[in-house]
């Protein structure tokens, strides 16, 4: 009966829920040295999908690895609680039920009814997610979790912001920063960067008259329209050299750069215009010009409505001159600064509400939404004969990853920490850990880091952590408060602190020290990715509680999430660890790419482009479905398209190949005790004195594997690992089993069949310990019924589970690089064997003539020679012919070229060189093969400027060989079918049953035999007619053949008969008897 892997996986699981696994593994290596791995936390406001599954899948690989190396590894779920995704289901609740949403909604039912119902539905789905995760077989503490939302993780958060206060890392300021009209707030940069799509806007060229010479126009241009009523001054790049060109159809003037003519004009090579004068940037700096609205003419005509310079400014976007606005750009605000524009006492023009609408006194567009208003402002802008040109551009454009709505750059005041001055000091701290990838350190995070800029750290929401600053009208008193204690100590609370929500705290006072009255909190709460990159702090209650031994784990051994987490989790975890305590709070980050439909789309629900995860894992099973992902380029940070027909293709390929090793395992086993009587037992110390080149090279690379395994876990590359731990499974059922068959069934007596059941058992022990962390189910199934075949003295205290085990060590007795070496190039030469009788569509039944094996090494040529009985059997070819002298079969050698190399080394003359490469000899081939660089029409290449290619060059006499080719391996395979090679090895596979029989029932050559056969399935007379044909081959086996029902009736009364069996041969069934004379 087939094996249900899914089904065998859920009653695994219901094993561990009974015996409480997980937490029996933790009490098991309490007194050991700990292993801390953090938790990224998600929000619990959505089900598991695939890219939660795979971050599972290494969050539990790598601590049920250092768990099984002795460790004691605490794992605590993690849930991120507060933010604008909880925000927004309440605020589509409070729409369908009062009409408003956001600050009209809170302003109706009170922040109080508004934070209850977010923590209502805050963990909506974690009841989903402990189902799934633990489907997945992933360990981990959802009982022991944290929440961001609990009060002693808030806590922790006020006491991590009091030390950046306190070392002088906070300030508040006014800053243009991306902001989300939807949301009503700042978003920080690193959130900016999340969601850019690709959209239409309006592009229009406006004209700015000079007070000077109204009939000429400075020509600016821009894609946000909705930001010229806020103009206050435009800019040119001092360098830059401007055209002042009359339009001939208009009559007007204008200014604009060179390149701007194309912008003006549709085809500037046609367009009518006379170039008046050529200035430089520097020359127009302040004229003074009319502005398109007069909303803030009386505020700023004396500072503004100027030319200003900057080098910003750049010829190849619109006209070369910038329209400024510098509420809404980050390169206006500054320039306006600087020039003096706008200052502490004059802000700049912003006219609008939290929800992006006009407000006065911009009473044209007045209650418009910024976007919505682009249209009216370009016709008001026509009707008054400044709209120059209008057109539409396609651009990328930054949109708010919460509501998926564009962003604004918008002057915001708001808290900020400084990140700018700590740059040098998260460099420095970087270099300290190790991440996997190593390019995403190196180059993305790096980058990032690099260009970092002071964090915006406040949002104008009401579910979040309150950010713990009291202060007074003016700005000028500021209190930070650290812990609940300190809070009651200031405000003088009598009762018990235990929800630091803003329902909470917001109406606490603290009494001014400089006579200012009562200070009172800020509106503002902590950007969300402040709590989750607070975690290692805020889930241990530090400094409060575990300050004892909280540095005894700290930093953190291990951390893993998504390539996208370079500009979330990572970063902000890295700032605060810097800044708290000039080190990064993790030494090893695993970055895992992200997982994309089949299609390549993002996964989407709506568009149900991919599988239910839980279906995935109903239908196959988790152990494939952790194999698949952790099997492919998404551990190198590369995406993934992922295919349900992928998980399938583990199953056959891997999870039933590994069962199916343990099933002849078990059913030889039984196979010993019936025939035998003899209970199978493992003794390890059997196999340092096995000489067997088949077992000796299986357990060699058994250890090599776990030393591989070692080094690889060490550096977190998994996508090296997998790989290898696959091949074993690979080397134990497709080769190793494969090749020993005969032995593990018994044929060659009862030593050299617990011999190789020992080294099978060894194999298959050692591969469920190394596969535990990654295949946890089949893995323990396997484990357990392999478990009663371990002796006492080799068991561990709790037998339970393979997860309670160590990991297996490096038995150095075993280790045998030579028979690894010997064995790896037999199995070369035997695949492109393989090769070359597929591609002449000959079956592995048919008996072949000569298999020629062509390398230049003799030792490679002797390694070959000294398996030369496997090769023969497994190719089922008779001679085998070894040669380092290609030349004898006609070999020919020729190069293709490296296209893409040969041209970025030798450019134009790469199409010569190419053309030259046919003419090269085989000797002149060999040489470079020999010395890694050739010269041809004068130039050097090199091993990567060209592929070498064998071919056997055809005749008459070459014709019958096929050829097949790897490195400098080389195989000839004669596929000429020869029939006495039929007759012939069905001789040898006779005689070969003949001598088993003999040596499994203890005879000794000098022990005369007769042999009686008898054909039960297949032709008599064919059987009859070889033994006849090929006399000498049988006289080795016994002195004299007879057949049953004939000649050799009565025969068992002239000897003793001590052996008898039935054989399988070819399609063939022969029952074999040996009469000892």
């Amino acid at each position: 009966m087939a094996v249900n892997f899914p089904k065998e996986e859920e009653r695994i699981l219901a094993q561990w829920n009974e015996i409480n696994a997980f937490h029996r593994q933790l009490e098991l290596s309490t007194s050991r040295k700990p292993y801390t791995f953090y938790d990224g936390p998600p929000f619990a406001t959505g089900t598991p999908h695939y890219g939660h599954l795979l971050a599972s899948s290494i969050k539990d690989i790598i601590p049920r690895y250092w768990s099984m190396k002795g460790h004691h590894v605490e794992r605590r779920f993690g849930w991120d609680t507060h933010g604008v995704p909880i925000e927004q289901i309440i605020d589509n609740q409070l729409q369908q039920e009062l009409g408003v949403r956001g600050r009209a909604a809170v302003e109706k039912i009170g922040i109080a009814e508004y934070n209850r119902r977010c923590r209502q539905v805050v963990l909506t789905y974690a009841g989903e997610w402990r189902k799934v995760i633990g489907r997945l077989g992933r360990w981990i503490d959802f009982d022991n979790d944290y929440k961001t939302m609990d009060c002693k993780f808030m806590e922790s958060c006020w006491w991590v912001f009091k030390q950046l206060w306190e070392k002088d890392l906070v300030y508040h300021g006014a800053k243009v920063l991306p902001y989300s009209t939807a949301l009503n707030t700042p978003l920080s940069k690193s959130e900016a960067q999340e969601d850019y799509r690709d959209v239409q806007d309006p592009a229009v060229v406006v004209s700015f008259p000079l007070l000077e010479d109204p009939d000429t126009s400075f020509l600016a241009w821009t894609t946000t329209p909705w930001t010229l009523p806020s103009n206050v001054g435009l800019c040119t790049h001092p360098d830059l050299e401007y055209l002042k060109i009359k339009d001939e159809e208009s009559g007007k003037q204008y200014f604009l750069v060179e390149a701007g003519l194309k912008v003006l004009y549709k085809d500037p090579k046609k367009a009518k215009y006379k170039v008046l004068e050529k200035v430089k940037g520097k020359d127009l700096l302040g004229k003074k010009y009319l502005p398109p609205f007069d909303y803030f003419y009386e505020d700023f005509k004396d500072v503004g409505f100027k030319m200003l310079n900057d080098t910003y400014v750049s010829a190849n976007d619109g006209v070369g001159i910038v329209h400024q606005s510098p509420a809404f750009g980050e390169d206006d605000y500054n320039i306006a600064w600087k020039a003096g524009v706008i200052n502490e006492k004059r802000s700049p023009p912003n006219p609008l509400d939290a929800g992006g609408n006009f407000i006065m006194p911009v009473k044209d567009f007045l209650g418009q939404h910024v976007k919505a208003a682009d249209k009216d402002i370009m016709k008001y802008l026509e009707k008054s004969g400044r709209l120059v040109k209008k057109s539409q551009i396609t651009h990328r454009y930054p949109h708010c990853p919460r509501s998926k709505t564009p962003l604004i750059q918008r002057a915001v005041a708001s808290w900020f920490i400084k990140v700018e001055s700590m740059v040098p000091n998260l460099l420095k701290n970087l270099e300290k850990t190790q991440w996997v990838p190593a390019s995403v350190k190196d180059a993305r995070f790096h980058n990032w880091l690099e260009s970092a800029r002071d964090w915006n750290v406040s949002r104008n929401r009401y579910w979040g952590t309150p950010i713990p600053l009291w202060v007074s009208d003016d700005l000028k008193e500021i209190v930070c408060v650290g812990s609940v204690e300190e809070l009651k100590e200031l405000t003088g609370f009598q009762g018990d602190i235990t929800d630091l929500h803003r329902d909470k705290v917001d109406s606490l006072t603290i009494p001014s020290k400089q006579g200012k009255g009562d200070l009172h909190r800020i509106e503002e709460v902590f950007d969300c990715w402040f709590e989750s990159g607070s975690m290692p702090y805020a889930s241990n209650h530090f400094p409060f509680e575990n300050k004892d031994n909280f540095f005894d784990k700290y930093p953190g051994d291990f951390i893993a999430e998504g390539l996208d987490q370079t500009r979330g989790w990572f970063y902000t975890m890295s700032v605060l660890g810097t800044a708290l305590f000039d080190t990064f709070p993790y030494k090893n980050c695993v970055v895992n790419g992200i997982v994309l439909a089949e299609d390549g789309k993002k996964m989407s629900k709506s568009l149900k482009n991919y599988p239910d995860p839980s279906l995935i894992m109903d239908k196959y099973g988790s152990d494939p479905l952790r194999l698949y992902m952790i099997n492919s380029p998404v551990v190198r940070a590369e995406p993934l398209r992922f295919k349900e027909d992928g998980v399938k293709q583990i199953v056959s390929s891997v999870m039933l190949p590994l069962w199916n090793s343990y099933n002849f395992f078990a059913q030889q086993v039984a196979l010993l005790k019936k025939t035998e009587n003899q209970d199978f037992m493992w003794d390890p110390a059997a196999e340092a004195q096995n000489t067997n080149v088949m077992d000796r090279w299986i357990l060699a690379s058994t250890q090599s594997l776990l030393s591989f395994v070692n080094t690889e876990m060490s550096s977190y590359r998994l996508y090296t690992v997998v790989p290898r731990l696959l091949e074993l499974i690979d080397n134990t059922t497709n080769w190793y089993i494969r090749f020993n068959r005969r032995r593990l069934k018994g044929e060659f007596g009862t030593s050299d069949t617990t011999h190789s059941l020992n080294t099978l058992f060894e194999v298959l022990y050692t591969l469920v310990r190394g596969l535990a962390p990654f295949t946890p189910f089949i893995a323990d199934n396997i484990y357990q019924r392999l478990s009663p075949y371990v002796p006492l003295s080799h068991q561990e205290s709790d037998t339970r589970s393979v997860h309670f085990l160590s990991y297996p060590t490096v038995r150095t007795e075993l280790y045998s690089p030579e028979t690894e070496r010997r064995v790896s190039r037999m199995q070369s030469v035997i695949e492109l064997g393989r090769l070359a009788r597929d591609r002449r569509a000959i079956s592995l039944k048919t008996p072949l003539k000569t298999l020629v094996v062509i390398h230049p090494s003799q030792e490679y040529l002797d390694d070959v020679r000294s398996l030369e009985t496997y090769i023969l059997d497994e190719l089922n070819v008779r001679d085998l012919v070894l040669s380092s002298n290609d030349a004898e079969y006609n070999v020919q050698y020729s190069v293709l070229a490296d296209v893409k190399n040969l041209g970025i080394k030798f450019k134009k003359d790469a199409a010569r060189i190419r053309k030259a490469l046919p003419s090269l000899s085989s000797d002149a081939i060999k040489t470079f093969l020999k010395e890694g660089r050739i010269e041809v029409e004068g130039a050097e290449l090199k091993e990567e400027d060209l592929r070498v290619q064998r071919e056997v060059v055809k005749t008459k006499e070459t014709e019958k060989l096929e050829a097949a080719t790897e490195g400098e391996t080389m195989v000839l395979l004669d596929c000429e079918v020869y029939e006495e090679l039929k007759r012939e090895g069905l001789a040898r596979e006779l005689v070969n049953r003949v001598q088993r029989l003999r040596k499994k029932v203890g005879l000794v050559p000098t022990d005369d035999v007769r042999v009686v056969m008898g054909v039960e399935k297949g032709e008599k007379g064919e059987v009859e007619g070889v033994v006849r044909e090929y006399e000498g081959m049988f006289a080795k086996a016994g002195k004299e053949v007879k057949f049953d029902g004939g000649e050799a009736n009565g025969v068992e009364k002239e000897g003793q008969v001590v052996a008898e069996e039935e054989a399988e041969v070819r399609d063939m069934v022969v029952r074999l008897k040996l009469v000892k004379l």
